[in-house]
């Protein structure tokens, strides 16, 4: 048998691998479209059947937005994060958007959920149903690029499930003065109508410390319109449910069953018991009907929006309402929904999920004048319902008491730009059922009575400032479809918000206190927050672990201070010598890496600079020092100080810097290019010696702790930490850029290419791309010095990276290249992202977590998928004829079962409790340690295999080729279904989940069988 070649089987196996070609593919055009109708995975073009059965009882997600956490993090890594950025100024609630995105593309879920809730208290409805094409997105500068806008409803939406997941309460910030005792915050609010607004409202109200906040709702679940006409498809009531219990963490009450009418509360009956200020959000309550339709009913057929979606959403909604209500029957029937708004889309839609068997969207005008947004007219589409537009209603047909049929004219745009209906163009449609969606209004009499003595306008709601959501009384408050100018639910969310600061101004004026004049609402809190994250380095207290690294982000004082303003809890400075010394830089000189896929903008995973220290002068520095230290006691300011292998030098220098106020200095020993040039940088630091020597000489001249920063440019750091440790250094900072040459033009030019001659050098390669070079250097140093201070610098780009760095030794962590990528709000995602990590490892509910990341559950599209086999017991794809299978066995499944039957409502409370003590920095650094030593301290005895979930495969193939190619031909590549399947020849090599595209569709699973190597020929 040749050595060379494999065995039949194996040859069998690479059947289907790629190969290159040799020649031109002829493939018949009839057998292509046989291929194409198999693997096809998007929808069919045309109609086969009216509509597809499968949507009977099943109120699924459909939302093309929602995101695994895969998507999400591919997704966040597109965002551009702009200055002043355009999506943030379109968005009502003014989302800091380019923050949240940040988080998440840094695995920080608990800082983006954060950052959403902070200024719109319902982050996750907003996240599901917003019209993000005519708000964020529509902003979205990538919109002028090929790949197009992010997905940030998508992104918000995962930010907050995740969050939600925790299931942690909401505190009030404790750094917020104690208003307990003060009288003007013991006043009585209440807030009628328990939607959007009012949830918003109670909720900032709560935050600023008002103890005594009441909801009045008259149906008997919460969530307004939200719960009874979005339906669960969109928007399930546990995230409604879940947005409440956030208000009432805070201490509001909700009382159900409290309707505003004459016979129920009135806006004076409020004022008699005690009530101050009083907030109306009861959306409009009444549909506006054509005439046609005067006299029927739902006896008749014929529904409106506001008796047919709550109906809908009582028998699909688990946990809504207790009543156990059926679902409308709609089986076999034509429907007609008039209107063209989003709630005509969620009528529609909702009726194929009752059964219809055709639905028709008929609309006045046309295509172009729809008020629904695109995505939900997509929706529509896909799930083919058929628009009908140019026609208005202008008869019933009833026989026998029921509707069978509508006739409807023609309407038409005159000259004058007004709608006319043509009477001679009239078409007649069969139908069963008739849903009106023509909007909506406030035409009850009680209610309005019941808002006495309040003024209303031509359209008969209540007359509202649109700057303070006051109302013609003072003491009342208006927001969201009722104040006239919200048609979102964001808008509504952020009427509340914007009522929430003025109910708060006229609560205090009514005490004779004043409030500042711009808006100052609380952020969103949680216990994560109070998490210390504060470290003791070398006497030294810092406030937080994350620093500047001594490189661009300190150029100038200013900068510095400016970092120290965001956040930062310590700057080294940029490195700095004696006057003899100063250097004047070459340009261009820091340019981007290639070590990574073609990413463009921010995000790149590497940078190469040949940038030298600062060309501004010592006494620049010291001067700086000194005003930095003044302004920002709490901040610690290292000086970065550089000289030859000179005694007096180094003693003048860090004398100086010691007197200009510096907490501590870092004394650069590792500059990789240019300044080894002239004996100094690494041309000090790769000599043991000479380390020893400088530090000791440092260490004669000031007091203050000293840090020296090695070079990764050695054969082994461990001895130039030794060094430094012995000479009397206080610390490490592991490492400098890493020496390198990061490519050339095909013209032989290389980058950069500085003057006419077009000339380089080696340059500091720093960023994500050293990352494993930087955690080496870090982990052997702590290893070898246990408990000795390590400032840890190359690739930290967010706080789930901080943190590996800290496990491995590290005390102080310092951030370039991130912020050469974005800017100095980093810091904020840090923080809060090391409080979440460290909070959550002390839940004992969340020990299955990995950081901030829950066990991935089988997906699709960012939506679970359920396990389903053929009639042979083997698994179905997500594509051709297999799909639809699995589509018929889905519905099958949800038909025969109502949608109450098909889910249990979420818990949400109570809130999960920290099990244990939050671990101290102090107490994590090193914990990796024990676990990293030689090679030969592993086991070979202990094996594992690899697992594939079938279910969660996308079918691309790429484990199949991994294998063949770069391991073991343990894999075999079904060629009709793309399955893939682990033979038992695997080796554990872990190929195949180092290429597969999907997080966790392949695990690492224990080894069953003893693993006996394949020596090839038989050892002698």
């Amino acid at each position: 048998m040749a050595l060379s070649k494999h065995v039949a089987d194996i040859e069998s196996l690479l059947e289907l691998n790629p190969r290159v070609k040799p020649t031109a593919s002829v493939v018949a055009t009839e057998d292509t479209v046989k291929a194409r109708k198999h693997w096809k995975r998007n929808d069919k073009k045309g109609c086969p059947t009216c509509v597809p059965e499968s949507l009977l009882n099943n109120f699924d997600d459909i939302k093309h937005t929602t995101l695994s956490e895969r998507g999400a993090l591919r997704e966040a890594s597109r965002c551009l994060k702009c200055a002043d950025a355009p999506c943030q100024k379109s968005c009502p609630t003014q989302l800091d958007i380019k923050s949240f995105i940040t988080s998440i593309g840094n695995k920080n879920y608990y800082g983006a959920a954060k950052a959403i809730l902070s200024d719109n208290p319902l982050g996750l409805t907003c996240g599901m149903v917003c019209p993000t094409s005519d708000l964020c997105v529509g902003g979205c500068n990538l919109y002028a690029s090929e790949e197009g806008p992010i997905n940030i409803g998508g992104l918000q939406q995962f930010a907050v499930e995740a969050f939600k997941d925790m299931r942690l309460a909401q505190v009030r910030d404790p750094s917020l003065p104690d208003v307990s005792d003060i009288e003007s915050y013991q006043s009585k609010v209440a807030l009628v109508g328990c939607g959007p607004a009012s949830i918003s409202c109670a909720s900032f109200l709560a935050r600023l410390g008002y103890s005594n906040v009441t909801v009045f709702e008259k149906e008997d679940y919460v969530g307004g319109l939200s719960s009874s006409e979005i339906p669960q498809f969109r928007l399930p009531f546990d995230v409604v449910s879940f947005e409440v219990e956030l208000m009432k963490d805070l201490g509001v009450k909700v009382e159900t069953g409290r309707a505003m009418g004459v016979n129920g509360l009135t806006l004076q009956g409020l004022k008699k018991d005690g009530y101050e200020a009083v907030f109306v959000g009861i959306g409009l309550p009444n549909p506006k009907c054509s005439p046609v339709f005067k006299g029927l009913d739902e006896s008749h057929g014929f529904l409106t929006s506001k008796n047919y979606l709550p109906s809908v959403a009582n028998a699909s909604k688990p946990g809504m309402c207790s009543c156990k209500a059926t679902m409308p029957d709609m089986r076999g029937s034509n429907v007609i929904v008039l209107g063209a708004g989003d709630t005509a889309m969620d009528c529609a839609t909702s009726a194929l999920r009752c059964g219809a068997k055709r639905v028709f969207i008929v609309f006045r005008k046309g295509f172009n004048n729809i008020r629904a947004v695109p995505e939900e007219m997509e929706a529509a589409k896909k799930e083919r319902c058929e628009f009908l537009p140019f026609l208005s209603p202008r008869k019933v047909i009833v026989k026998g008491s029921r509707i069978t049929g509508l006739r409807l004219c023609r309407t038409e745009q005159n000259d004058d730009g007004e709608w006319i209906e043509d009477e001679d163009q009239v078409v007649s449609l069969k139908c069963n059922y008739v849903i009106s969606a023509f909007g909506s209004g406030l035409s009850d009499e009680g209610v309005r009575n019941a808002m006495a003595p309040l003024k209303f306008d031509k359209w008969s709601l209540p007359v509202v400032n649109n700057q303070t959501m006051q109302t013609s009384e003072p003491w009342v408050f208006c927001g969201g479809d009722l104040a006239g100018i919200a048609q979102t639910t964001v808008e509504a969310v952020n009427d509340g918000k914007q009522a929430a600061w003025n109910v708060h101004a006229y609560l205090q004026s009514l005490h004779g206190l004043a409030v500042p004049k711009e808006p100052q609402l609380p952020k969103f809190y949680t216990s994560i927050d109070e998490v210390d994250i504060s470290i003791k380095v070398a006497g030294i207290r810092f406030p937080n672990p994350f620093g500047l690294a001594s490189a661009t982000p300190t150029t100038s004082a200013p900068m510095i201070r400016r970092a120290f303003e965001a956040g930062w809890g310590f700057a080294v400075t940029k490195t700095y010598g004696l006057d003899k010394d100063l250097v004047t830089n070459v340009s261009p000189r820091i340019v981007p890496g290639k070590t990574a896929d073609p990413t463009f903008g921010p995000g790149r995973s590497s940078f190469l600079n040949i940038e030298l220290i600062s060309e501004k002068t010592s006494q620049y520095w010291c001067d700086s020092i000194t005003e930095l230290k003044k302004d920002f006691k709490e901040n610690i300011v290292i000086a970065s100080i550089m000289c030859a292998y000179n005694e007096k030098d180094w003693t003048n220098l860090a004398k100086k810097s010691e007197a200009a106020g510096a907490d501590a200095l870092e004394l650069n020993l590792s500059c990789p290019h240019g300044m080894g040039e002239r004996g100094m940088g690494l041309a000090c630091g790769q000599d043991p010696e000479m380390v020893l020597n400088i530090c000791r000489w440092v260490r004669a001249a000031v007091k203050i702790p000293f840090f020296a920063k090695l070079t990764p440019n050695v054969t082994d750091i461990v001895n130039i930490a030794k060094a430094a440790h012995e000479g009397g250094a206080d610390g490490v900072t592991a490492t400098n850029t890493v020496s390198g040459l990061m490519g050339v033009q095909s013209s032989s030019i290389a980058w950069p290419a500085v003057g006419k001659e077009k000339r380089t050098t080696y340059g500091g390669v720093s960023g994500n791309a050293i990352r494993p070079i930087a955690l080496r250097a870090v982990s052997a140093i702590g290893r070898k010095l246990p408990g000795y201070p390590i400032l840890a610098t190359g690739g930290i780009d967010s706080a789930d990276v901080g943190l590996q760095f800290l496990h491995c030794g590290a005390h102080l962590l310092e951030v370039c290249s991130a912020i050469q990528n974005q800017d100095f709000t980093l810091v904020d995602d840090y923080i809060s992202g090391l409080k979440a990590l460290l909070y959550i490892q002390s839940i004992q509910e969340l020990s299955s977590w990995d950081g901030q990341s829950k066990p991935t559950p089988r997906h699709q599209l960012g939506k679970p998928v359920q396990p389903l086999k053929d009639s042979a017991g083997k698994s179905l794809p997500t594509f051709g004829e297999f799909a639809k299978e699995r589509q018929k066995l889905i519905a099958e499944e949800k038909a025969g079962k109502a949608p109450l039957e098909q889910a249990k409502p979420e818990v949400h409370r109570p809130a999960y409790p920290a099990s244990q003590k939050v671990m101290t920095l102090e107490e994590l650094i090193g914990r990796s340690l024990s676990k990293i030593g030689t090679y030969g301290e592993l086991s070979n005895q202990e094996q594992v295999v690899a697992l594939i979930d079938e279910d969660m495969c996308i079918n691309c193939g790429k484990c199949y080729m991994g294998c063949n190619d770069s391991g073991y031909q343990a894999i075999t590549f079904d060629p009709k279904t793309h399955l893939p399947h682990v033979t038992d020849d695997c080796t554990g090599c872990t190929i195949c989940l180092a290429v597969c595209p999907i997080i966790d569709c392949i695990r690492m699973v224990d080894r069953t069988t003893p693993y006996v190597p394949n020596r090839g020929v038989p050892p002698q």
